[in-house]
């Protein structure tokens, strides 16, 4: 998609303060598909490589390292700020068919976003799966289709969107890039010079305060609950729907929590304390959520 040269030209009279959206076309495919389609992770994954969609070693739009990679670019170009490696990263292999069912009937769409924006005159940039209101535009961006939100002043919100994978796109792209070349139009390829970029404080997400869905597979044992909802008062992270799904056969309970917002720091340490406990049966699970 023609993001940088939009942002080096027809946003330059612009204050962005936020850029984030959908920027990997193969993830997007994978989550999109298994929700459509109700396909298990690694039949959609090898479906999207025969279809030129996925590389033959995909680790890196999964592990959401090619997004990372495209927020960074875009925070320097947003920002004038100079590449920063400060970016909480989370990719796609975790999620299953059971977070995209729960997600539904929460209303919720999944979809793998990479968000930076300044806050206090700090940078938090981060890529991690999102639990989005179906109502949501970016809820409706499927397929292949990448969309990136841009937020400035005095523009407002902008939305440009477009194909992310696959051979059509790819063309495109690289012989948009050639006739640049050519044209010697690659002057400040961050569109200042490096003396007018700004050297602005990044910072992680510890102390950014999230709504989140988690979710724990446990033994089904009389007093697992009221421990676990214990470990979250202990934390002062407050409850804002549970939701406990037992199976008396496997004699196993799957518990879901959706949490009012709180530290990030705080949500992870709950997670730390109770992946600890004798009836935790699998990895926990912790998707944040765009109220927005």
């Amino acid at each position: 998609m023609p993001i940088i040269r939009s942002l080096k030209e027809s946003f330059i009279a612009n204050k962005i303060n936020k850029v984030y959206g959908i920027f990997n076309g193969t993830s997007n495919y994978i989550l999109s598909s298994m929700d459509k389609e109700n396909r298990n992770f690694k039949d959609v994954l090898l479906n999207a490589q025969k279809l030129g969609f996925a590389e033959s070693n995909p680790i890196s739009d999964l592990n959401g390292d090619d997004v990372a990679a495209k927020l960074k670019i875009l925070s320097s170009l947003c920002f004038n700020s100079f590449l920063n490696d400060k970016i909480h990263v989370e990719g796609i292999k975790h999620i299953d068919n059971i977070d995209i069912d729960n997600a539904n009937k929460l209303g919720y769409k999944i979809k793998l976003l990479g968000v930076s924006e300044i806050i206090e005159n700090k940078v938090y940039q981060r890529v991690h799966p999102t639990l989005i209101k179906k109502s949501s535009y970016v809820a409706s961006i499927d397929g292949v289709l990448n969309a990136i939100l841009i937020d400035g002043k005095p523009v407002g919100q902008s939305i440009i969107q477009g194909e992310g994978a696959g051979p059509a796109a790819t063309t495109s792209a690289l012989v948009s890039d050639i006739s640049s070349i050519l044209r010697g139009n690659i002057k400040f390829p961050f569109s200042l010079s490096e003396k007018e970029r700004k050297k602005l404080k990044f910072s992680n997400i510890s102390n950014r305060s999230f709504s989140a869905y988690l979710r724990f597979e446990v033994i089904d044992i009389p007093g697992v609950l009221s421990h676990i909802t214990n470990i979250f008062s202990k934390y002062n992270v407050s409850i804002k729907r549970l939701v406990q799904d037992p199976d008396k056969g496997k004699k196993s309970s799957s518990i879901i929590i959706i949490s009012h917002k709180s530290k990030d720091e705080y949500l992870k340490k709950i997670l730390k304390e109770i992946s600890k406990k004798q009836y935790i049966k699998k990895k926990h699970k912790l998707i944040r959520i765009d109220e927005n």
